[in-house]
């Protein structure tokens, strides 16, 4: 079992907006540079997220903004957003265990109540964290991460800013788009 990579890229995609919606729009090709996929796939997600009402999208370069309140949104409803759960099951069963053997006659009747008891604890833990955690988790990262650069810049050491980073490869991607 694996929860596939859309989950964490939503995830990146709301970090992103609050750490940058301030300055920046924030469109697929802003996001693309800092999550470093195609923006096929943030577009994609951010499709999903929409639909959920999680995030309204402006059409064109207008950019993405939340929906809702961050304290509103949690893991969980991300989780349902993008991730395409087969009848609503997290653990998918083999469908034809021998009915003649002892062991796949009775392997149902044993663990899908278990599996169930596995899926609800894990959903109940998703709707305990909320993108508001998210959002002070990130940021209290890139806080003491600037305190670190801003010592070293008083030592003498250089090192480039995440911001500028970010900007430089989705410049990258635009230029590489227009001359397609």
């Amino acid at each position: 079992m694996q929860i596939s990579s859309r989950f964490t890229i939503a995830l990146h995609i709301f970090a992103a907006m609050d750490v940058f919606g301030k300055d920046y729009k924030i469109t697929s090709d802003f996001l693309a540079g800092s999550i470093q996929v195609n923006t096929v796939i943030i577009r994609n997600i951010m499709s999903q997220l929409r639909n959920a009402g999680l995030i309204k999208v402006s059409r064109g370069t207008g950019g993405a903004e939340l929906a809702k309140d961050p304290e509103e949104i949690s893991f969980y409803d991300i989780y349902v957003a993008v991730e395409s759960i087969e009848d609503g099951k997290l653990f998918r069963f083999h469908k034809n265990p021998n009915p003649d053997c002892p062991v796949g006659r009775n392997i149902h009747l044993l663990l899908d109540d278990m599996l169930d008891d596995i899926q609800d604890a894990m959903e109940r833990e998703m709707k305990r964290y909320t993108v508001a955690d998210l959002n002070g988790g990130i940021e209290d990262l890139i806080g003491s991460e600037t305190e670190t650069t801003e010592n070293q810049a008083d030592a003498g050491s250089e090192l480039p800013k995440s911001m500028d980073v970010v900007k430089e490869t989705t410049e990258s991607h635009s230029r590489a788009k227009a001359e397609i």
